[in-house]
């Protein structure tokens, strides 16, 4: 729950300083140089964390859960040794280059750096979602006196749920980080500060998230669909659906409701007719498989699953209309939505400050949702999560988990603290490398009709 708060970012805003990088180089203005060099200090302090709070994951999984480790090492174990040695290992080693190879390197060996860097948290996320993909759909192996034998191991990889999983990660990355920086750029432009810098950097973001936000939305879509094929079960915790829909009849799609797992159905419900059929199976009438068809030992816990979803939902839309908002304001009021009159609808960029936590609940309620909804299975169907944990004293267990929430919520509070510090200082404006030459063009003109 901590160490995802970090990783998204770290994606998504290299993918940006990328394109950012790309464009000072191409265009040799110094303006995009100057955005590349602060972005890239958000990126260090949140990189930091998402490492330091990721080790003690690594050891976890020998600690804590020894049996799950020992059944699935040959490939569980496989897949995170490729995460390590292909993925993160690239990204730290051009990392030093990115950060400090500034009037080291020529401009190409730095923007190649910078380019290792987005492809190695790309790799990060893939061989990660690899990894968790397999435990939802576990594919190309064979559960065999307590150990999992690969039978395929291509199949395994690429088993049915890595698709959907991994782009609907990979864009949450994107989308995340295009929201943090549009509601930084409106914190800036609600206190009337840099309003030449951030006013161009506020809008490539909102009109990069007009086309990401739906994308987001067809994928979760599509990646829904397929639950009622590969974990039907998930499928209707998520949706406290209890009754499988008989035929020519369509399943209902509880808005809100008041789950009872002991009694097996909704104390209370607020439904919408025939949605949910046309939700999962783009029907009216298409049969929503409903809790009941599995035994109650089988069956996930539904408070989490339920809400998280409903939460991650709403915080979607919310970006989703925040970002169509804007794009409406900008195409229809050119003039009014220029340099400083931005900075008088205060009630915009409030919402797109507000829009940075809400991108967060996202990505930690959509990881609920994934991880609780596989329950009780650690490996879904075939290796329940109660076999797989390690057998140790309680007190271990509480003394281990106290440290950590003190550790993490003390490295927390220095990443909020030092990016708290960047953002008070504001950007830099460093000397650009001299073996670039460089247009020392004007920020202000960079709002004149080029956004």
């Amino acid at each position: 729950m901590f160490h995802i708060l970090w990783p998204p970012l770290t994606v998504g805003l290299a993918i940006i300083i990328l394109g950012l990088e790309t464009t000072w180089l191409k265009t040799k203005n110094i303006f995009y140089y100057h955005q590349t060099r602060f972005w890239i200090r958000i990126f260090m302090i949140n990189f930091g964390v998402g490492v330091i709070s990721g080790i003690p994951m690594e050891f976890a999984f020998g600690t804590n859960w020894g049996p799950f480790s020992i059944a699935s090492g040959d490939f569980f174990g496989n897949i995170l040794g490729f995460e390590t040695a292909m993925a993160f290992m690239l990204e730290a080693g051009f990392l030093g280059i990115m950060l400090f190879g500034w009037n080291r390197v020529s401009g190409g060996m730095h923007l190649f750096a910078t380019s290792m860097v987005v492809l190695g948290s790309t790799l990060s996320v893939f061989w990660i979602m690899v990894a968790n993909s397999w435990m939802q759909t576990p594919s190309g192996v064979e559960y065999i006196n307590g150990k999992f034998i690969i039978t395929d191991y291509l199949a395994a990889v690429f088993n049915p749920d890595l698709a959907h999983g991994f782009w609907h990660m990979f864009i949450a990355c994107i989308e995340l980080s295009l929201v943090v920086v549009a509601g930084i750029s409106a914190y800036y432009l609600l206190k009337q500060r840099e309003i030449d810098f951030f006013l161009p950097s506020f809008k490539i973001a909102v009109l990069a998230l007009v086309f990401i936000t739906p994308l987001q939305i067809l994928i979760g879509d599509s990646a829904g669909g397929a639950l009622a094929h590969t974990q039907p079960a998930k499928l209707a915790a998520i949706e406290s659906h209890w009754e499988t829909n008989p035929p020519g009849k369509g399943a209902s799609w509880a808005v809100l409701a008041i789950p009872d797992a002991e009694n097996q159905r909704n104390l209370w419900e607020l439904t919408i007719p025939n949605a949910l059929s046309l939700i999962v199976t783009h029907s009216l009438t298409g049969t929503v498989v409903g809790l009941r068809e599995f035994k109650p030992e089988d069956q996930p816990p539904i408070w989490i699953p339920f809400y998280a979803f409903r939460l991650m939902l709403a915080a979607g839309i919310f970006i989703a209309f925040m970002a169509m908002w804007t794009a409406w304001l900008l195409w229809r009021k050119k003039q009014q939505m220029s340099h400083e009159n931005i900075s008088q609808n205060t009630w915009l960029l409030r919402g797109w400050i507000l829009a940075i936590p809400a991108a967060y609940l996202a990505v930690e309620m959509g990881w609920l949702v994934r991880e609780i909804g596989r329950q009780p299975w650690i490996v879904y169907g075939m290796m329940r999560t109660q076999h797989g944990v390690s057998e140790l004293p309680l007190a271990t267990v509480q003394w281990s988990l106290l440290s950590f929430f003190v550790f993490y919520l003390a490295i927390g509070i220095a990443a909020f603290y030092f990016i708290r510090h960047v953002l008070r200082q504001g950007p830099a404006y460093e000397a650009a490398p001299k073996s670039i030459k460089n247009k020392d063009r004007p920020m202000s003109s960079m709002n004149d009709g080029g956004y």
